[in-house]
């Protein structure tokens, strides 16, 4: 059965050739086009489709009020259609907040110009969100943690990587850490632009100070820092000083950045010093670097499947034999502890 998906935007342009784009693909359905959150509610009672394709920015109901109804009444995969824009970013990640699966970034303000860049990303997503697990999200259980010191000083590196759905998962981990845990670097698949607002959301929830790496930024207790999108970003050392060395490059696993490459270098450059975290994600991207960490003496720990919004790159890194231990994403953060 082809993939039912019903597209809402309120810019003719874009839904005709969001259609074109959908439906050159024989295991995709566009069941029909809304114009906006009104026509849309009424034609997913009435149609039923399997996933809708949702433009943020929209007339009378924007999409993130119209993503939360949804997810609360009748909860279903949402990929959101977004702008390369800072603001744009920053609602976005407001969206997979409120319960969307992913995002497909709308390349030039003129969509037809980035059709043909936008066809691959967006048919591979939509296939992979419709087999995501969606749930009606009680927000109001979310705590952080104690902002106190829970941990000695520690010259630990915690490295983490992830894909679809990895937004929210990286979230709920570094929410569950203190202050001074140990310095952590992290590669979520994000184009640029994203990566910025991504790590001042962040900032702003965590106990912990988060921004977006720079090159040359040192890894340090108490710090966060996040691959910008379309860098790679890698792991030095000089002396006892641990640091990121940001660069570009071709793409690894398909990706740029790429959890494989910070991976390895952690492997690397810190070995036993290290703890490594594979999250929800589509694909493999991480999971052979996370199996050199674990030969270089590191620790590491998978997200299980029920937890995951996709279990791809937990679950080839959990056959390769790269995870040493296995938990939910509510259990992650506790478990870095405990390994500490």
């Amino acid at each position: 059965m082809p993939i039912r998906v019903l597209i809402v935007d309120d810019s003719a342009t874009a839904r005709a050739v969001l259609r074109d784009i959908l439906e050159s693909d024989l295991s995709i359905e566009v069941v029909g086009t809304a114009s906006d959150a009104y026509v849309a509610r009424d034609m997913i009672v009435e149609l039923r489709p399997d996933l809708i394709c949702l433009d943020v920015e929209m007339p009378r109901m924007d999409g993130i009020t119209f993503l939360k109804r949804l997810m609360h009444y009748m909860p279903m995969p949402v990929i959101m259609v977004s702008s390369l824009t800072h603001s744009g970013a920053k609602t976005t990640l407001e969206a997979l907040d409120a319960g969307a699966v992913d995002f497909v970034a709308k390349p030039h303000s003129y969509i037809y110009d980035g059709k043909e860049e936008m066809r691959d990303e967006l048919l591979s997503k939509i296939k992979t969100a419709a087999r995501a697990k969606v749930y009606k999200r009680d927000l109001s259980t979310l705590k952080q943690a104690n902002t106190t010191s829970l941990l000695e000083t520690t010259n630990k590196i915690l490295a983490i990587g992830a894909s679809t759905g990895g937004t929210e998962a990286i979230k709920d981990v570094l929410m569950g850490l203190p202050r001074n845990a140990p310095g952590t670097i992290i590669v979520q698949h994000m184009p640029a632009n994203f990566t910025a607002p991504f790590a001042e959301r962040l900032n702003s929830l965590c106990a912990m100070e988060v921004r977006e790496a720079r090159n040359g930024d040192s890894i340090v207790p108490g710090v966060v820092l996040i691959a910008p999108g379309d860098y790679h970003m890698v792991v030095r050392r000089s002396g006892a000083r641990y640091y990121v060395e940001i660069g570009s490059g071709d793409k690894i696993s398909g990706h740029r950045p790429s959890v494989d490459v910070l991976f390895n270098s952690v492997a690397k450059i810190a070995g036993v010093n290290a703890i490594g975290v594979i999250l929800t994600g589509m694909g493999g991207d991480g999971a052979r670097g996370l199996l050199s960490m674990r030969n270089a003496g590191a620790r590491t720990i998978g997200q299980n499947e029920e937890s995951c919004i996709v279990y791809g790159m937990p679950k080839v890194a959990y056959e390769l034999g790269a995870v040493e231990i296995q938990l939910s994403l509510a259990k992650i953060a506790n478990g870095i502890l405990g390994l500490l």
